[in-house]
């Protein structure tokens, strides 16, 4: 009996680990070529693409078919900065002391579950309070829909700077946070931050170079850490394997992070052509957050919306940011996907998209950024951004060539990741 029972589960073992979908697809886009593939069959078994076929291959046995003959079949999208843990509104303030962590933790699984929808199957989450790295756990083990997590988990700042988690508190509750709690004011404390991040599971690293916008601090731009301090957190992250972000709105701070071997600038809002030169040398990446920056501003309007404080910098950064990618995109600077989904809705992501090709890029430019960029930045180059045989089956489906027409990636048919299709419409 006991032999029946096992050679019975491995069999079923064998069976889900074997299944194959096949997916008829009218168009496929090639995204390394640029080039719109017609009538193929993309076969997928288990969790990876198993190969590709010319014509609309009908299988020999009770196989699932999905039929998307009247789509345009692409990779699934990878956004390079996200707050999975929060979305904006006129509470999100109120929220830190009227929530608790598991309030944070079940609202969190519906904005995983947006983002997915809207066909993006890769995030890299650049801070919150920790949930967010539960929130990828629950994901891998397939007990919450949604994207693949990449977690800096808390981000990294400076005492007061933007991401100290107290700013804005009365003395009785601000304490003295250090690097555990992510505020560091020295070589030393940044590489024990690093070390904690990577202790409470965390996969990569993000600090905050410089003011922000949404923080309760007076200033949006000023530089926040020394380049000695940015140095001892990249060392340490790159002895970790972990890839390093900086939030920064300021030029001095934006050429501290990339002179202190930061990856990835967030916003790069008042950067210069010197700074662009920089980037450029070493090969750091612009992620724009267009979208947020055109948020902030809408918001701005709104009487009460925001902290004074933090109104008059929304007004003043927030619309400058399209103009600097439009600038840094010409100039040379690498560019990768990014929109700072939280500040605006989970699962409207792919706005972003359009507010590039506004500015400038290409539309195949823009989507390579979203797709073989990030695969390659993430360590996934491999394995994920291209609809290509071995690779993970993360493939999603839109209406009208989005080359053509940009718009169309705000609308997403079909989602597969990892073989499994989590929409079909």
């Amino acid at each position: 009996m006991k032999n029946s029972l096992l050679i019975a589960t491995i069999l079923c073992t064998f069976i889900l680990t074997g299944q194959e979908t096949y997916l008829h697809c009218g168009k496929v886009l090639d995204v390394a070529s640029g080039k719109i593939l017609s009538e193929k069959t993309i076969v997928v078994e288990g969790n990876k693409i198993k190969s590709i076929e010319n014509g609309y291959t009908q299988p020999n046995t009770e196989i699932t078919v999905v039929d998307l003959k009247n789509k345009v079949v692409l990779p699934g999208l990878i956004d390079m900065h996200v707050h999975i843990e929060g979305q904006s509104s006129p509470q999100t303030y109120i929220q830190r002391f009227t929530q608790n962590e598991a309030d944070v933790a079940l609202q969190s699984t519906v904005y995983a579950k947006n983002t997915l929808m809207a066909g993006f199957t890769t995030v890299r989450d650049l801070g919150g309070s920790g949930v967010n790295i539960a929130l990828r756990k629950a994901i891998n083990k397939g007990s919450v829909v949604g994207p693949r997590i990449f977690t800096a988990g808390k981000a990294i700042g400076t005492t007061g700077g933007h991401a100290d988690p107290t700013n804005g508190m009365r003395k009785d509750l601000m304490g003295n946070p250090g690097p555990k709690e992510g505020v560091v004011n020295s070589p030393e404390d940044g590489k024990k931050a690093v070390r904690q991040r990577y202790k409470d599971g965390a996969d990569v690293i993000k600090i905050t170079a410089t003011g922000g916008v949404l923080s309760v601090a007076k200033s949006g731009q000023n530089p926040q850490f020394t380049l000695e301090e940015i140095k001892a957190i990249t060392d340490t992250a790159k002895d970790y394997n972990m890839l390093t972000a900086a939030h920064a709105h300021g030029d001095e701070g934006m050429q501290r992070a990339v002179k202190g071997g930061i990856k990835t600038i967030e916003h790069g809002t008042l950067m210069s052509e010197e700074t662009m030169d920089l980037m450029v040398e070493y090969d750091a990446y612009l992620v724009p957050t267009i979208t947020a920056g055109k948020q902030v501003t809408e918001k701005a309007k709104i009487p009460g919306y925001f902290p004074a404080v933090v109104a008059q910098k929304a007004s003043e950064i927030g619309p400058l940011i399209q103009g600097t990618f439009s600038k840094a995109y010409k100039k040379g600077v690498p560019i990768a996907f990014g929109t700072d989904a939280g500040v605006f809705p989970h699962g409207e992501n792919a706005r972003e998209f359009g507010y590039m090709v506004e500015a400038g890029m290409p539309a195949l430019k823009a989507i390579q950024s979203a797709t073989i960029t990030n695969a390659k930045l993430l360590g996934m180059g491999e394995n994920l951004g291209q609809i290509k045989e071995s690779y993970l089956a993360d493939i999603i489906a839109v209406e009208a060539n989005p080359l053509e027409e940009v718009s169309t990636l705000e609308k997403v048919f079909f989602v597969m990741k990892e073989g499994e299709i989590f929409k079909s419409e």
